[in-house]
């Protein structure tokens, strides 16, 4: 008999969620840079092992929201513990306990849900009585089914964590094909690629006031060779300016960064062609929101 789990994956931004998605899959299908909010949007990840399927949900950053844009953020967050089987709730080795985390804690609470709590970035700290003392702050907190400290970045007690997830499926039939990665859209995938470069090439502000739109995807008939043409959206005059660099540079940088990360995910040859255009004050407008898929 097969199992199935659907896990929700929560935490405050930037704690490594995204990360231990992709460490578990064996494969990035989640952007990451070093800023917080980086995921936008509910980005579902399969994995099959043998007779088990755990489905996960990486949601945004729980945070305070600043702007509309970041109430949808929010709202998914909340949308995703509530119809799930579990909750895998990631944080880090040191630090006071936010006020994010407690509210996450009492919404775990409200649902009477289990949770396994991953501690992420335990390569960051030399001392393991401050560990131990993470370890029993939290597990006063809340039921933990579990609480494993993990690096994702280096790989550490990642196989322990997913033993401690499989354990949390019930018998089920699969829900998705075996060889199924995500159930995003090749056209998310590819915009979210070049969110991240942006991400990870701009400063402070400006990459969470940028959109991509993929305005055309197709294979071309005579070779395999995928064009795909992109529409960078920014919310100032000057923030285009920047992105798009002196001469070109800071975009073709971009564009190339994203290309080669496309070639090895969809295996083939890209012609990637990108522009940058103004929307003022889109994350605070609902239908720009709603055009750009992040509702």
């Amino acid at each position: 008999m097969t199992k199935t789990a659907f896990i929700a994956i929560v935490g405050c931004p930037n704690v490594g969620k995204s990360s231990i998605l992709n460490k578990m899959l064996g494969q990035k299908i989640a952007i990451v840079s070093d800023k917080p909010q980086t995921t936008r949007t509910k980005i579902m990840g399969v994995l099959t092992k043998d007779d088990t399927q755990l489905v996960f949900t990486d949601t945004p950053g729980f945070h305070k929201p600043k702007n509309k844009l970041g109430e949808k953020m929010i709202k998914a967050v909340g949308d995703s513990i509530a119809g799930v089987d579990a909750v895998l709730f990631v944080t880090e080795p040191e630090g006071e306990l936010r006020p994010a985390e407690q509210e996450l804690i009492e919404k775990f609470k409200k649902e009477k849900l289990p949770v396994i709590l991953a501690i992420n970035k335990v390569d960051t700290i030399p001392e393991k009585e401050q560990l131990m003392e993470r370890i029993l702050k939290f597990s006063q907190l809340y039921p933990f089914e579990a609480i494993v400290p993990v690096s994702a970045l280096r790989g550490i007690n990642m196989p322990e964590l997913e033993e401690e997830l499989s354990k949390l499926a019930f018998e089920s039939v699969f829900f998705f094909p075996e060889d199924t990665l995500t159930d995003q859209p090749e056209r998310v995938i590819a915009g979210e690629i070049i969110r991240e470069k942006l991400l990870r090439s701009l400063d402070k502000e400006i990459p969470h006031g940028t959109a991509v739109s993929i305005e055309k995807m197709r294979e071309r008939e005579d070779s395999d060779i995928l064009d795909i043409e992109a529409v960078i959206y920014c919310e100032r005059e000057s923030h285009k300016g920047i992105i798009i660099g002196k001469g070109g540079a800071m975009l073709k940088k971009v564009s190339t960064r994203a290309r080669e990360d496309m070639e090895r995910f969809f295996q083939c040859k890209i012609n990637l062609k990108c522009w940058v255009k103004v929307k003022e004050g889109w994350r605070n407008r609902e239908g720009l929101i709603h055009n750009f898929g992040l509702d």
